[in-house]
């Protein structure tokens, strides 16, 4: 009979397994929608005037490139405004700025830092265009991303287009890490829009219609995650988002473990303490698919993975030191044998392989997605290999932090 602890185990991965086969099922069912949505992305009716705001706080490095970024953009000039605000930077992010001061359709501001939430509230109280969007100063659009993310708010019913992000030429083996992540979030964020269940409108250019800033009020700090917390908030009012799976958008991933860990520490605290702010969505079928799955499985997978890791280390620690105590009482270790012909049949052994060849092919599905199929699939590689050694790395950090009621720092 399996102990409390393990049978913990079977339930929590066999949940897991659900979710996955739940997004596998959605996949395989929309994908012949999704074939007929690509045909028709670039026949556009009209074109709305659209705003995007550039916030950025010691951005010198990249802020160029990003503007170029956005002025090759294949739209009519006089539709589309940028505003540029420098948040209080500290290096020289305003005198690279200032070089497009005299851009036409280019606005440039400066204030004192107040964080991005601010910056992004800044422009909005100056924008009057029928769209708006952020683009984050370490990222860059393709010329033809604009008129795809465009293209799906001839529906009516749609107040936020999100795009598909992908890492800008990732070279070292962190940052082919983070692909082969960043291809896997590409599949799930369409297969979410696909269920109105999309959480996140993230900085790397989320299209708005303006109606609803006007409606739902400006960006909060929200726990360092302003682009989270608007997702929360425009379900929670039952504003649909949608994904446009071809609107690519390369950004800079953190290329240092410190880098990464910082980054993926904000985002994990700030989902799990907008989660608690909205946790009348959890479970609530007023909510739909996001307060249904959306919510629930995200949670479940933090908490599931951190007692996973915890049992495995308990195990390994009990393993050694049965072998110590054996050391001690006998003088040798008689039970260490490598049997190269053994091959365990549990369940679990064939539930992990099931989820590891389901995530493997969401990772080959979102990188088809996202045209990347000539880059060499070592990123997928490194990724099994190392991902599951560092996601606990922030994860317990940051459920510490939500449990102390602990806020964490931007930078």
């Amino acid at each position: 009979m399996e102990s409390v602890p393990t049978a913990l185990v079977y339930i929590l991965v066999f949940i897991s397994l659900y979710f996955e086969v739940f997004l596998l099922l959605t996949f395989l069912e929309k994908r012949k929608a999704i074939k007929r949505e690509e045909s028709g992305l670039m026949s556009l009716a009209g074109y709305p005037s659209v705003t995007i705001i550039v916030p950025c706080f010691n951005e010198e490095k990249t802020l160029a490139k990003t503007v170029n970024s956005l002025l090759s953009l294949n739209y009519p000039k006089n539709k589309l405004s940028i505003t540029i605000v420098d948040d209080g930077s500290t290096d020289k992010t305003w005198e690279v700025a200032k070089l497009f001061e005299n851009k036409n359709g280019i606005r440039l501001s400066r204030k004192k830092n107040g964080g991005k939430h601010t910056a992004l509230n800044y422009a909005l109280a100056q924008t009057k265009t029928e769209l708006v969007g952020c683009l984050d100063a370490d990222s860059f659009v393709e010329k033809d991303t604009l008129t795809k993310i465009v293209k799906y708010f001839e529906d009516k019913e749609v107040m936020a287009v999100t795009p598909a992000i992908k890492v800008h030429n990732p070279r070292k083996i962190l940052e082919l890490v983070q692909n082969a992540e960043y291809n896997l979030g590409i599949f799930f964020r369409k297969m979410l829009g696909a269920i109105d269940a999309i959480q996140v409108t993230p900085g790397p250019f989320s299209i708005f219609r303006k109606k609803v800033f006007d409606d739902l009020g400006p960006y909060r700090e929200a726990h360092n995650t302003e682009d989270l917390e608007m997702a929360f908030r425009m379900h929670e009012s039952h504003y649909k988002i949608v994904n446009s799976h071809k609107a690519f958008v390369t950004t800079t991933a953190p290329a240092t473990l410190k880098g990464l860990y910082g980054q993926r520490l904000r985002w994990v605290h700030g989902f799990l303490e907008n989660s608690i702010d909205y946790r009348h969505l959890f479970l609530n079928p007023k909510y739909g698919n996001f307060g249904m799955f959306m919510l629930p499985a995200a949670v479940f997978s933090v908490l599931s993975v951190l007692y996973l890791v915890g049992y495995t280390i308990v195990n390994i620690g009990m393993y050694i030191s049965d072998k110590i105590l054996e050391i001690r009482m006998l003088g040798v270790v008689n039970s260490f044998s490598v049997d190269l012909f053994f091959i365990n049949t549990g369940a679990l052994t064939f539930l992990f392989i099931a989820m590891a060849l389901i995530s493997f092919f969401m990772i080959i599905a979102g990188k088809r997605i996202a045209e990347d199929m000539k880059r060499t699939h070592a990123d997928i590689a490194y990724f099994f290999l190392l991902y599951g050694f560092i996601v606990p790395l922030w994860l317990f950090m940051a459920v510490y932090n939500t449990v102390l009621s602990r806020k964490i720092s931007w930078r």
